[in-house]
């Protein structure tokens, strides 16, 4: 076996007990060792079950003694973290190779950077960004997937009473948390009635969205990062991975445990140093947490956040975190 980071390879010889029949087995990685041992078992027994079965679970026998004593079958962990979607977007799995998941994780990373910009309001180019501008002049045709998480905001809407509804950036848009600058009242007043989900109509039939009031603003930012941890999370899944994370932000999303133990996930302290507050053992799960820490500027002994309560366009202060 070569270094840690080097394919790991050995070679195996099975021989039956007449002496006949006997080969040797070369390999470099688990997944390719175990498959050359099915195909060769049927090459070399036909079709004697009672012998195949016997030769099958010798071999079954010698790969749990090399990845308990050698750990030769040991996955490997991968993981790595960017910036997207305006935070941080990491990615962990654990695999046997470390091509397919070194490009497993290229794949979910340039998936996140493309709904980024179809999702972002801060890019003009952006699908959003188009909508945002023509919305109340005409309906305007959306991807269907940009489509699916504005139908589910709404969903959202109407389950929370209007506590969450993504058209909060119709007053959203004028605070500036690294200019410390916030709207003043009259601006808060002027801009406070486009607040509403029901502004929002929506066509499935032409995946369309149009705004039937003036002055709204949609920000996708409180639904679309954990739409696409989820859409992300369901890729992995797809290509055969049983342990995995994809978080983005606050919304995390795992799969299985993570090597037999779950995965630790620290909840942060809205007031503390850095310390967490409480701590998560989980897997197979989601979840999402936001707090009044994360955007947020203080004037006057008053902490205005992103986290903006619909009914009265200022910053929402009877929770620090959720």
């Amino acid at each position: 076996m070569t270094g840690s980071d080097g394919p790991r390879s050995w070679t195996i010889r099975f021989t039956a007990r007449d002496g006949r029949e006997s080969f040797y087995l070369r390999d470099n990685a688990a997944g390719l060792l175990r498959r050359r041992i099915a195909a060769m078992l049927r090459s070399v027994v036909g079709s004697d079950r009672s012998h195949c079965m016997n030769i099958w679970s010798t071999a079954r026998l010698l790969l749990a003694l090399l990845c308990a004593h050698a750990g030769l079958c040991r996955a490997d962990w991968y993981q790595d973290t960017q910036a997207i979607m305006g935070t941080k977007v990491h990615v962990e799995l654990s695999a046997d190779d470390a091509t397919k998941a070194r490009a497993s994780i290229a794949v979910v990373m340039a998936e996140m950077m493309r709904i980024d910009v179809m999702m972002s309001p801060y890019k003009p180019d952006s699908d959003l960004s188009r909508l945002n501008r023509d919305g109340f002049k005409q309906a305007v045709v959306i991807p269907p997937e940009m489509f699916d998480v504005i139908a589910q905001s709404i969903k959202g809407s109407q389950f929370s009473g209007g506590a969450f509804d993504v058209t909060y950036a119709s007053v959203g848009r004028y605070y500036n948390y690294r200019e410390h600058i916030k709207p003043d009242a009259a601006t808060i007043k002027s801009a406070l009635p486009a607040i509403s989900y029901r502004h929002l109509v929506l066509d499935p039939q032409r995946y369309s969205v149009r705004y039937t009031h003036p002055g709204v603003y949609v920000d996708l930012g409180g639904i679309a990062k954990g739409w696409a941890v989820d859409h992300c999370i369901e890729m992995l899944r797809r290509a055969g991975y049983t342990q995995a994370l994809v978080s983005a932000g606050g919304d995390s999303r795992f799969i299985g445990d993570h090597g037999g133990k779950p995965w630790i996930i620290g909840i942060k302290d809205p007031r503390g140093n850095g310390e967490p507050i409480a701590v998560l053992p989980l897997q197979d799960i989601a979840m999402s947490t936001s707090g009044d820490y994360e955007r947020f500027f203080e004037a006057n002994g008053v902490r205005y956040h992103h986290i903006i309560d619909p009914k009265t366009g200022d910053s929402a202060r009877k929770v620090r975190s959720v």
